[in-house]
């Protein structure tokens, strides 16, 4: 159960000053809170006595009040210590589980839900959270103040009391027990199941346009009924467990009550106990309800914070797919880039999905990849960006292994427009400055004149100010991939990879981004795949893939003249230019 602490142990010994000062005054605080009960059966047995003063009275009423008021002053700063190192782990956890994320590579992705990420996000590191600060306030009261209290019952009052009353709780502990082991694997379904309902909502507000263009609202609102009904009935299941609590300690704790009350009165009678001896024994009986609570509370709150924690370790312990080498070979520029027999495989997939791949590329040329849908296109850009590991044969850049170039500096060089184009929900301005974030206006206009966007601005609301809403829906597609294409010009990269991103722009505005690229890049290396054969044939070199394999490679006439795959897919599209010019 208390695993959860331990797994924590890096936190506590980072905050030893915090911990320290605040157990030592929750601790001081319920010593403390025992005096006044013994003061005011001092005084009840004085009154039976008939030797009260008022001089004894007033005593006895500024010694309660002065406690009162170091009880109050004590509490803020040991609530303020704890409960200050909950939101403060709660901020370490969520900046080291986005950290986490930020490094992990595609594959990590592919096998984990977003929804889930989230829930583990959110959810569980708040569970954590309340472990440390919340679960150490039960832990101590669970224990340390009970034990001072069932002490001074026995001390102050009588042993023989003391003992019949406390017959009743190891109930509680066997209770604890079975409850808590129910606990944390219920809880465990419920936070796997709220996992599955955030999925269900991402997937249905970024999908609702293609969720009313085909009338599935109904089967759309039925399924997300059927899994929020699913997260109801499991989180019910840790409520119902969860119920018997309160009244497991409510039980025992009457019972204690009962043979408190009545054996007190017994010895008191028996003139073995005063009447004021019995008056503070009830108030100390009344003293033990919060412990004794506050043990059902602890197991619950560790067996929550322990089943989060095993989620956001399962996350946070996965290590990235490509890493940095210990000993990286410092490379100052990417002079030329090799691959000799690359061979790569997906970790999903059953097949390579490139094949014996080798080509050159010196600084400065442009390679066009083309071939038909899944030939490889961009599994052969990607394996630029070091998103995977490396397959068999080498990669080489400026005559170094890929492997041996740390991946900031190899990113360093890239500009990377993908087939999604993904847009923040900011400003077209702030879209385009996120690749080169000291940008000015002038430099802005320049990438967004490369890549033929000027005409659009004045068609957008607000200028570079319009807001382009979650992932650019405000924009059209060749809108989206023009901001994205100014994104990438703007830093001016050494290595420029297009991954089909005209796509979504017409034959006229793709030569003119052409043109640009040709006359703005002059010494630098770019990439360009795409299905339009216009948009490469000005490339110092072409390679077409079938099937992760290159089948033909040469310059554009090379190819035309083989009359393969190429020539038959340039007079294709000649034939369609035709036609849709005529």
């Amino acid at each position: 159960m208390f695993s959860v602490l331990k797994n924590l142990g890096w936190f506590f010994r980072r905050e030893k000053r915090r911990y320290v000062i605040g157990l030592v005054l929750l601790i001081a605080a319920g010593v403390l809170e025992l005096l006044p009960p013994r003061l005011l059966g001092n005084a009840i047995d004085e009154i039976v006595s008939g030797s009260i003063t008022a001089v004894s009275l007033t005593k006895y009423i500024v010694m309660i009040v002065v406690m009162l008021l170091t009880i109050y002053w004590i509490t803020y700063i040991w609530m303020h210590k704890l409960f200050g190192g909950s939101n403060l782990v709660e901020r370490l956890l969520r900046s080291r589980f986005m950290n986490h994320l930020m490094s992990m590579t595609p594959s990590f992705f592919e096998r984990n839900r977003t929804g889930d990420l989230m829930a583990r996000a959110t959810n569980d590191i708040r569970a954590v959270s309340a472990t440390v600060g919340f679960g150490m306030l039960t832990l101590v009261d669970s224990t340390i103040f009970l034990s001072v209290v069932l002490l001074a019952m026995g001390f102050l009052v009588s042993w023989k009391l003391t003992l019949a009353a406390v017959l009743p709780l190891p109930l509680i502990a066997v209770a604890m027990i079975f409850y808590g082991r129910a606990i944390h694997d219920r809880y465990s379904l419920a936070q796997d199941a709220f996992g599955d309902m955030n999925d269900q909502v991402l997937e249905s507000v970024s999908g609702v346009r293609v969720i009313r263009a085909y009338v599935q609202e109904r089967l759309d609102e039925k399924r997300f009924s059927d899994i929020t009904e699913d997260v109801y009935r499991k989180n019910m299941a840790v409520a119902r467990v969860d119920a018997f609590f309160e009244p497991t300690i409510r039980l025992c704790v009457g019972m204690s009550y009962i043979i408190g009350l009545t054996y007190g009165i017994y010895l008191v009678f028996r003139n073995q106990i005063t009447l004021g001896d019995l008056v503070s024994f009830n108030m100390y009986l009344g003293m033990i309800v919060w412990p004794m609570f506050a043990i059902g509370e602890l197991i619950n709150i560790m067996q929550r914070g322990g089943a989060s924690l095993e989620r956001i370790d399962d996350t946070t312990n996965t290590k990235p797919d490509v890493m940095d080498v210990a000993h990286p070979t410092e490379v100052t520029s990417p002079t030329r880039i090799e691959m000799n027999q690359v061979t790569f495989r997906y970790p999903t997939s059953t097949v390579d999905n490139l094949s014996n791949v080798s080509l050159s590329l010196s600084q400065g040329e442009t390679l066009g990849i083309v071939g038909r849908t899944g030939s490889g296109k961009s599994t052969l850009l990607k394996q630029l960006l070091h998103e995977y590991p490396t397959g068999s044969g080498d990669i080489l850049i400026s005559g170094v292994p890929i492997e041996h170039i740390t991946l900031d500096r190899l990113h360093s060089w890239m500009g990377y427009v993908p087939q999604e184009q993904i847009l923040f929900s900011k400003t077209v301005r702030q879209n385009i400055q996120f690749g080169y974030e000291d940008a000015n206006d002038d430099r802005i206009m320049e990438a967004i004149t490369t890549a033929a966007f000027q005409s659009d601005l004045g068609t957008l609301s607000d200028g570079l100010d319009t807001l382009v809403g979650e992932r650019g829906v405000s924009l059209s597609g060749g809108q989206k991939q023009r901001v994205s294409l100014s994104r990438a010009f703007i830093s001016n990269p050494d290595i420029l990879i297009l991954d089909d991103a005209l796509s979504a722009v017409d034959a006229r505005t793709e030569a003119r981004i052409i043109e640009n690229i040709r006359s703005q890049r002059a010494g630098k290396t770019t990439l360009i795949s795409t299905h339009r054969l216009s948009a490469i044939e000005h490339a110092d070199q072409i390679v077409v893939l079938d099937n992760g394999v290159i089948t033909e490679r040469g310059t554009h006439q090379e190819l035309l003249d083989l009359n393969g795959w190429y020539r038959e897919q340039y007079d294709r599209q000649q034939v369609e230019n035709n036609l849709s010019n005529d």
